[in-house]
């Protein structure tokens, strides 16, 4: 509570200490405070009570019995807080009270109640100044409120609404609202003026307009729609006719009293008599009495349903002077009087019974997406209306309904299932090129595979049950694909074969010694020598798979054991002497067969090598230097034609001296031939065949059964068996004993059986519903149904097989009757006319002739005949018939004539004639009156009708549609089993329309045609993408160590019509596709070979002593390594030139006696890292020691090792990954890029890898990395759908529509989705036909002038053809017009949608000089209530008037009232409004008008011109809304409005003028309203005498924003507000006198008041 508040009075209290001045000063300065000064010595107190808010409930129990306080204490009025016992005690407000503790399971009992929403109230009724006008714009700003309160859910109880707000917030009671502004009356312009009234005196002429839109929203009432204008055509020359008759309208129908009485008696004896003759009849005759008897009271009306009764009704025949007085009928004109009374039908409502019981709702499950189904409930008819009674209430009703009751179950859910995958199948991935297309064995690699998807009950678990196995009644029923909501799961999906890896084996070894075949059976003589080879790559299923690995020949001589040679020693001279022959002791190692070694003692058995002879040359003998290796065997076996040999060669290093030294040898023993592969050509081995199918083994059943742990999938354990034969080769199969035993392959081993796989399918779907049709002639026609079931699992491992029954069909049952119902109407009653009592007085009348009336009977029947109920015939069939007709009784002098025959055949289309005829009976043959054939005719000629008919085509051709044939889509599943039709020869439709010689449309056939030209058309195929196939892969360009090889596709065919796309070609030769891979070179696949050196040539020769300086040389040649050493020579470039050894070389040929040292070893390796310090060695060893005296050179030899000269750094170079690597069979899917490790000398060069493994470097690389090449999928369309029904039911822009979509999308390089997704075609041209009424006949009043009359129009057929603008195509002449009716007879009775037919309807003809209302005016067109750019829209409305027109100028005051009518409409136009100014051509016309924006002039919808005079004075025009013309010609704005000229000086807009709103103290809402540029002082209407413009002060500048000088004055008058302020302070303030204060400590610390005025 603030300060300004407090105490008893509510005003602030100060001392009045100080002069009075001070006090007046302030008094002046602060008016507005005049009440906030009182005196202390008034008797009122100081002292008041303050509260503190209430605490929270506290309490043991829930509910109303809990206690919350709050703190009370005694303030002073100055804020400060005093002792309890200054303030007044009867006074002190209560510290406790009961309150209501809640807890949360008050949640459910208590809850908001939300009232409705009030009235929107202007927010500015609402502000300080609401009763202020102003400038409405669109609509108001309003605020509405409600009522909103904390209540007891059971009995609606209010409560406390702190209950309430403990569980959620109070909700809002207002909100922002609307107010639409007032919209006045809209009028269109007058009409012209009509003609005068009178020939001849004084008239009127009316004109008249209507409105357009009706005042809506408090806006001004229309004014009048006619204007009046007097008119003399010049004086009368004779009597104006001043009477005239009038006809009253007719009475209400009525019955003559005796007519019922007699009618009853007489049927009632009619009945007894019958009844008791009825039972004299034998019964053939009383049955037909019985069908007679019927169709008398069905002709007789005497169904419950008809009660029809003719009665009378009368009318009154006056005479009217013009005044619309009534006078004496002689003072008429005579003539015949119209007939004052005539027969009618006594008028009966439609009675009903009362409604049944609601039906069953038609939702009975629970189901929380649609909860809610629909009940009905009918009602059946007791009396059809009759005459103008009342017609009949809807027999049928419905409403929203749940499912009541305990255990209602829960409604059917749908949800997608799938069959099985198929196995995956590569060919779909193919391209149109591939060759593999036309042999699918082997591909591998990713494929594709499909599996069916349909829809089923979502109750049914169909996993659990495949893996439960196996009862088929649990496997879901199909349902249609309609029922499921949400996206189809995929039906196709990618999918890997696994590529087979095929067995990669190394090169065969060497041949081994001859063996024994089993070395602990040594009885035979038979022994074997082997040769192997080992798998480099393990492939797919095991070793099994590779070729074989042993190969042997047969050998004499086995031997388990023998001596091998490993070397041998020094050669070591006999009788140890320095020199001589000698002998070398072999080094050897006792090995196996397989050549691994073995203990010595093995070979006891087998003699030992014997020491090789050698010689160690003299000083003066002969030196030869060592043997070289045994070269390759030169034949892998011997044969009679071929001898394997190897040699070896020495070279002569020294001569002997002449006498007494060892003569070399000559040259023939400088080389060693020797034989090898002395084995026959006879190789053999062990051939395998295939592993044969896993069959069962009955030795392990037993075990089968007991086996637990086998693998998923396998059932069992089976065993395989394979063929094993020996073969020899290049000969064929032999005996068995030919081959070794030892590396005999098994035949047999074990396996594991795959389970059985049943045949597993869906039961069947329900039948197909059965649709009835019904033929012209009213038969059923036989339909057929049909139920599907799909394969979910195909059997496999010989399970049981799917029955070849998927589909059934079966035909519909045929109902005996069509369904349907028809009126059948029955004879005519006889004539009845008006009772003689009736009619007697009208002169000329007679008792047994006239008009009257007569009825019928109806009945409801079925298409067969048979009787049925008459509500069928209401709900289903057409319009009831008439019972009630007019009738005419001939009287005497009548003319009677007999019916007209039928027209004459005609005998020629459109140029011949066709006539009926009619003749006279009776006595009227013998009457002059009717044989005047103007007024009877007795014959009728017409023209033959014309059936000349034209055809021509219409619109545009069709798409081009494939004959049906493509892939069929399952009612129940989508199969996909190959590709769509999509090319090919089709056809296309252009439409043709037929016209008859009235160019009215008319069926087709009646131009011979079926409705369509049909022309060939093709459907171009996609052709893919074509490329060579994959040239050879070229040679490795490296041949040691890591580099590429390339192979490449060429471009043959680029794609058309949406064929396969091209992989990306390269970017410099675009017709060419590259693969590049790496490869590796051994290092040691080609290597020199060089021969011995040659013979000594001595340069200066010494014959004696044949030594000194010479050359040496040799060949070295390039040769292919192999296993068994180098075989072939090969070009040069093929081996590293930088390796190739010297061919000759310069040295000294040792003298006699001289020191021989055999050749140079090779270089020892070189220590790293590369340093000069660091050396490499090479070594040589004498062969002759010299004489005495001479010495021998050094026998080693050293250089520093220099980096990249004979010293190398070794490291490892990774390559860049290859491509993705698939198998030679597989079209993508998963593949391998792998990469070469290099070992790189540091001169960059490529060596041997195992420089750097024997270095042991750092492997970190993975060589092998898995990969994905995407599969080039082919986009998967749909079947097409179904033509769609016509979009026009008639007419000629009818269309049928089909659509396919996207099943599956392409990916990769497939073949891209074609763009066509929709095919339209013409429909056959069918005329339209429809009900349509002809123009209201004039008001028809017999033989009188005036008075109550009847117009008439005729229901008519007619035709069109449906686009709407009445005229026809081709011809551009009309295409509609009335035809037969028989066209129509197909559509039910309505027009534009309603069945009540209105063929007659009562109207007045005016009387002359009468006043009255004209017809109603069209409906005006639909206008929207809107604000244009604002977005804001009330609504749209139209309008109809009538007005008033006079023709007498002295019955004005007797007119009836105008009147108007509106209803609400869709889709209306949002217009704007403004004045137009102008010269007008028509001087009667104002200079300025209002005018819509749709162009069309009106009265009102503009804002008010203000002063509303001619603002012709001011060029241009005051047009802006507040604005007028000066006395000085100038536009000004009114007050309240500031001006806002454009850049050229004229007015562009009147912006208000803002006025501050101060909210009050209750208004919750003062913070979201605007103010309102309205002056709430000054008169809406400009000031009198303002002559010119007034200069003044213009606080707001153009843009409506307040000028920066409003802000400079604002700021400075408050600093002088202060300034002023402060010196009254100063001046008042009087020294302060030490005093003592006894209240001191209860002051509040955060106010120190001293009781200052300035405070």
């Amino acid at each position: 509570m603030g300060p300004g508040r407090r105490g008893a009075a509510g005003t602030l209290r100060i001392r009045t200490e100080g002069s009075r001045c001070c006090l007046l000063v302030t008094l002046l300065l602060l008016g507005g405070f005049r009440e906030a000064l009182a005196q202390t010595d008034d008797g009122k107190s100081v002292y008041f009570w303050e509260t503190g808010p209430w605490g929270r409930c506290m309490g043991s129990d829930c509910g109303p019995g809990g206690s919350q306080s709050r703190a009370v204490w005694c303030a002073h009025v100055d804020g400060w807080t005093t002792l309890h016992t200054n303030c007044e005690q009867g006074r002190r407000p209560s510290n406790q009270r009961n309150c209501f503790r809640v807890c949360d399971w008050h949640k459910d009992l208590y809850d908001w109640e939300l009232g409705a929403w009030n009235a929107c109230v202007p927010v500015s009724a609402r502000t300080l100044w609401g009763s202020r006008p102003f400038l409405c714009s669109g609509g108001e700003e309003g605020v509405q409120t409600r009522e909103v309160g904390c209540v007891l859910q059971s009995d609606a109880s209010p409560a406390e609404d702190a209950i309430c707000e403990y569980f959620e917030p109070k909700p809002r009671l207002e909100q922002a609202c609307l107010i639409p502004c007032p919209q006045d009356c809209v009028l269109s312009e007058y009409s012209p003026w009509t003609t005068c009234s009178k020939t001849c005196g004084t008239g009127l002429r009316n004109r008249v307009r209507s409105v357009l839109v009706p005042p809506l929203f408090g806006g001004a009432v229309c004014p009048n729609l006619t204007e009046f204008q007097t008119c003399t055509p010049g004086p009368c020359t004779g009597p104006e006719g001043m009477h005239s008759l009038r006809v009253g309208p007719w009475t209400p129908c009525a019955l003559p009293q005796t007519r019922t009485a007699r009618q009853v008696k007489r049927r009632k004896g009619k009945g007894q008599g019958l009844r008791e003759r009825a039972g004299v009849k034998d019964p053939e005759t009383r049955e037909l009495i019985q069908k007679k008897r019927t169709r008398n009271r069905l002709n007789r009306q005497e169904s419950p349903f008809w009660d029809i009764q003719v009665g009378y009704q009368a009318r009154d025949v006056t005479c009217i002077h013009r005044n619309g007085s009534a006078v004496g009928r002689n003072l008429c004109t005579p003539r015949d009087l119209p007939p004052t009374v005539q027969s009618c039908v006594l008028p009966k409502d439609c009675r009903v019974t009362d409604w049944s019981e609601w039906g069953v709702c038609s939702k009975a499950c629970v189901d929380s997406a649609s909860p809610v189904g629909r009940r009905a409930r009918s009602r059946r008819v007791l009396q059809f209306p009759v005459g103008e009674g009342a017609e009949c209430a809807a027999p049928e009703d419905s409403e929203a309904c749940e499912p009541q009751g305990e255990g209602v179950p829960p409604c059917s859910t749908y949800t997608w299932r799938s069959t099985e995958w198929s196995d995956c199948r590569v060919d779909s991935l193919l391209g149109q090129q591939d060759r593999r297309r036309g042999n699918l064995t082997g591909l591998c690699g990713g494929g594709l595979q499909t599996r069916e998807v349909y829809c089923v009950q979502a109750n049914a678990e169909l996993l659990g049950y495949l893996e439960d196995l196996r009862e088929k009644d649990k496997a879901s029923r199909p349902v249609e694909n309609q029922r499921c909501e949400g996206s189809m799961p995929n039906r196709s999906q990618l999918c890997q074969i696994p590529c087979p890896i095929a067995c990669e084996v190394s090169p065969w070894g060497a041949w081994g010694p001859c063996t024994f075949e089993n070395c602990d059976d040594q009885a035979g003589k038979k022994g074997f020598k082997l040769r192997r080879r080992q798998i480099t790559n393990e492939p797919t299923g095991g070793p099994g798979n590779c070729p074989h690995l042993v190969e042997a020949v047969p050998c004499d001589e086995p031997g388990c054991f023998a001596w091998r040679l490993v070397g041998l020693d020094e050669c070591v001279p006999g009788d140890r002497r320095p020199c001589g022959p000698g002998a070398q002791l072999a080094r050897v190692q006792c090995v196996n067969g397989n050549g691994g070694e073995v203990d010595g003692g093995l070979c006891a058995s087998s003699p030992a090598p014997e020491p090789e002879p050698c010689e160690v040359p003299c000083s003066r003998d002969c030196v030869l230097s060592s043997w070289t290796p045994w070269s390759s065997c030169s034949q892998t076996c011997s044969s009679k034609t071929a001898e394997g040999k190897r040699l070896r060669t020495r070279s002569v290093l020294a001569y002997n001296a002449g006498e007494g030294g060892a003569l070399c040898p000559n040259s023939s023993s400088l080389q060693e031939v020797r034989n090898c592969n002395e084995h026959p050509c006879t190789v053999y081995h062990w051939q395998t065949g295939p592993w044969g199918p896993c069959t069962e083994d009955p030795s392990a059943s037993a075990l089968n059964a007991s086996s637990a742990g086998a693998p998923p999938g396998a059932c069992a354990t089976g065993m395989q068996t394979r063929k094993v034969i020996c073969v020899r080769v290049n000969v064929g199969q032999v005996p068995p004993k030919k081959c070794p035993d030892g590396p005999r392959p098994g035949t047999v081993r074990p396996c594991e059986l795959p389970c059985k796989k049943d045949c597993i399918m869906t039961p069947f779907s329900d039948w197909t519903p059965c649709p009835i049709a019904c033929d012209a002639a009213g038969n059923a026609v036989m339909r057929k149904q049909s139920r599907k079931r799909l394969i979910i699992q195909m059997p496999s491992n010989g399970g049981q097989d799917c029955p070849e029954l998927l589909e059934e069909e079966t035909d519909c049952q045929v109902p005996k009757v069509c369904p349907g119902f028809r009126w059948k109407t029955h004879k005519w009653r006889k004539c009845q006319l008006v009772p003689w009592s009736l009619r007697q007085a009208r002169p000329g009348a007679q008792e047994t002739c006239g008009p009257g009336l007569q009825t019928r009977a109806v009945s409801c029947r079925q298409l067969d005949g048979t009787q049925a109920d008459m509500g069928e015939c209401l709900g289903s069939s057409k319009a009831m018939p008439a019972v009630t007709q007019r009738c005419q009784l001939p009287c005497q002098d009548d003319c009677q004539l007999t019916n007209w025959s039928k027209f004459s055949s005609c005998t020629a289309d459109c140029v011949g004639v066709r006539n009926r005829k009619r003749a006279l009976i009776g006595r009227s043959k013998k009457k002059d009156k009717c044989k005047n054939t103007q007024m009877y005719p007795l014959s009728e000629t017409q023209y033959c009708p014309c059936d000349k008919h034209n055809a021509q085509p219409l619109g545009n051709w069709s798409d081009c549609i494939l004959p049906a044939g493509g892939r069929p889509e399952s009612l129940l599943g989508v199969r996909l089993q190959g590709d769509v039709k999509e090319c090919g020869q089709g056809y296309r439709y252009q439409a043709m329309v037929c016209y008859d010689q009235d160019n009215r449309l008319v069926e087709t056939a009646r131009c011979n045609s079926h409705g369509y030209i049909e022309e060939a058309c093709i459907i171009p195929c996609p052709s893919d993408c074509k490329l060579s196939e994959w040239s050879n892969w070229s040679r490795c360009s490296k041949s040691c160590g890591s580099g590429v090889k390339v192979r490449s596709k060429w471009l043959r065919e680029k794609p058309y019509n949406g064929g396969r796309p091209c992989p990306k070609l390269d970017h410099i030769n675009q017709a060419q596709v590259y693969e590049v891979v790496p490869c590796r070179s051994d290092c040691n696949q080609y290597v020199w070979v060089a021969e011995p050196w040659s013979v000594w040539k001595v340069s200066n020769v010494d014959l004696k002593e044949n030594c000194g300086e010479g050359v040496q040389t040799r060949k070295v040649r390039c040769m292919l390594n192999t296993v068994d050493g180098p075989s072939e020579s090969v070009e040069d470039y093929l081996c590293d030139p930088e390796e190739m050894p010297l061919g000759a070389r310069e040295s000294r040929l040792p003298c006699p006696e001289d020191c021989v040292l055999n050749d140079w070893g090779p270089w020892s390796r070189c220590s790293l890292p590369c340093t000069r310090t660091n050396s490499r060695v090479r070594e040589a060893f004498p062969l002759r020691s010299p004489s005495v005296g001479r010495a021998c050179p050094d026998t080693s030899d050293r250089e520093p090792c220099g980096l990249n000269l004979n010293c190398f750094n070794y490291f490892y170079n990774i390559t860049d990954w290859s491509t993705c690597q698939l198998s030679p069979n597989a079209v993508c899917g998963s593949g391998v890029k792998t990469r070469m490790l290099d070992c790189v000398r540091s001169n960059g060069k490529s060596v041997n890898i195992k420089f750097c493994e024997e270095l042991d470097l750092e492997k970190k690389w993975q060589m092998n990395v898995s990969c994905v090449v995407e599969c080039p999928v082919n986009c998967q369309m749909s079947a097409w759908s179904p033509w769609s029904d016509c979009s026009q039911t008639c007419g000629l822009d009818g269309k049928m529509r089909r659509r396919r979509s996207v099943v599956r999308a392409s990916r990769g390089d497939g073949r891209p989705c074609p763009p066509q997704t929709e095919q339209w075609r013409p429909c056959p041209v069918r005329p339209c036909y429809r009900w349509q009424y002809s123009d209201w006949s004039e008001c028809r009043v017999e033989s009188v002038v005036c008075g109550h009359g009847v117009r008439y129009r005729n229901l008519s057929c007619f035709v069109s053809d449906g686009s709407g603008s009445g005229s026809g195509s081709g011809s551009g002449s009309g295409s509609g017009g009335s035809v037969d009716e028989e066209l129509c007879g197909s559509l039910e009775l309505s027009v534009d949608g309603d069945k009540m037919i209105n063929l007659k309807e009562a109207c007045t003809l005016p009387c002359p000089g009468e006043c009255y209302l004209m017809e109603w005016s069209d409906w005006s067109s639909c206008v929207s209530v809107c604000v244009k750019g604002a977005g804001v829209d009330f609504g749209s409305v139209r309008v109809r008037s009538r007005a008033v027109l006079a023709q007498e100028p002295e019955n004005l005051q007797l007119c009836p009232d105008q009147a108007w009518e509106s209803q609400p409409c869709t889709g209306g136009e949002c217009h704007e409004y403004k004045w137009m100014s102008g010269g007008r051509t028509n001087s009667s016309r104002s200079a300025v008008w209002c005018q819509r924006s749709d162009g069309l002039n009106v009265t009102g919808g503009c804002p008010p011109l203000n002063p509303p005079v001619d603002n012709s004075s001011c060029e241009p025009p005051c047009l802006m809304p507040r604005s007028f013309c000066s006395e000085a010609a100038i536009c000004m704005c009114e007050e309240g409005f500031t001006e806002v000229l454009s850049p050229t000086g004229q007015l562009d807009q009147c912006a208000p003028i803002p006025v501050l709103e101060i909210p009050t103290a209750g208004d919750k809402k003062g913070d979201v309203k605007t103010s309102r540029a309205v002056n709430p002082t000054a008169p809406a209407t400009a000031q009198p005498g303002r002559t010119g413009r007034t200069w003044y002060l213009q606080p707001y500048g153009p843009d409506g924003k307040l000028k920066m000088w409003v802000y400079g004055v604002a700021a400075g008058a408050f600093v002088l507000l202060i300034f002023i302020v402060s010196m009254i302070y100063l001046a008042c303030k009087k020294p302060k006198r030490p005093q003592r204060q006894q209240n001191n400590r209860l002051k509040p610390l955060t106010l120190a008041y001293d009781g200052d005025t300035d405070m």
